[in-house]
């Protein structure tokens, strides 16, 4: 099974970006995606970005992952 989260692209450098998840900062390759942009949200897997997708979409997500996390803590 794989996993990614989504991220916040923060900078671009070339073909990799700085991006933040859960507060975090994270290194990002983005060979994967195309009219990458500062702003943009992206699903990142083993420090790729492999998708874009809407702020929505990673508010939805973030979202469920925090309450799987409450639930594991209670």
């Amino acid at each position: 099974m794989c996993l990614s989260i989504p991220a916040r692209i923060e900078s671009i450098d070339g073909n990799m970006a700085e991006v933040s998840a859960g507060g975090t900062l994270f290194k990002a390759g983005l060979h994967m995606i195309e009219n990458a942009s500062v702003g943009d949200y992206i699903l990142l897997h083993a420090g790729f970005a492999i998708q874009k997708i809407s702020e929505k979409e990673a508010a939805e997500t973030l979202k469920i992952i925090e309450e799987m996390n409450n639930i594991r803590n209670e």
